[in-house]
């Protein structure tokens, strides 16, 4: 099955005769793959409209003429484009200022430099002789921010090489 393009061309004149929108997005498995680099760009618009497919996607005609961007979260199938847009979605909404109570938090996380984010740790510094490294109990700002691109660094030739690329 497939969804028909009157519906869906119906409903996206509608919905941008309300507002202007900068990109019409379809979640489909063939699409560019989505990372945060295009997540920090996507972030930037000021309105979206995702297009779910579903069973076997959608009319062709819909991606020839009214989709502007088509987007795959990865390598694999599901059987709609909801979860899809939801992952999208929130990946966007977290780097809208004022949406985390730290707004530089986001500028630390996983892929914003490149790397894997380093491990991070909560008190008390010792449980059950479980240690958090001493440089982050140190107060020299310089060194647990060293520390931190050097485990970045670490983590990201253990778990992620091809990011190091």
């Amino acid at each position: 099955m497939v969804l028909m393009i009157e519906p869906i061309e119906a409903c996206i004149k509608q919905i941008k005769s309300k507002h202007h929108y900068e990109e019409v997005i379809f979640l489909t498995p063939d699409g560019e793959t989505f990372n945060q680099k295009m997540a920090n760009r996507l972030s930037l618009t000021k309105n979206i409209i995702l297009l779910c497919g579903h069973y076997k996607g959608i009319d062709q005609r819909v991606r020839d003429h009214l989709v502007t961007r088509e987007v795959s979260i990865g390598d694999y199938v599901l059987s709609g484009g909801e979860l899809a847009a939801m992952v999208l979605a929130d990946t966007l909404i977290r780097l809208i200022p004022g949406v985390l109570n730290d707004e530089s938090s986001a500028l630390t996380d996983s892929f914003q430099d490149g790397l894997l984010a380093p491990p991070v740790y909560t008190r008390p510094a010792n449980y059950k002789g479980w240690q958090v490294p001493d440089v982050l109990t140190s107060g020299h700002e310089a060194n647990v921010e060293k520390w931190r691109h050097e485990q970045s660094v670490e983590r990201t030739k253990q778990r992620r090489p091809d990011l190091l690329e």
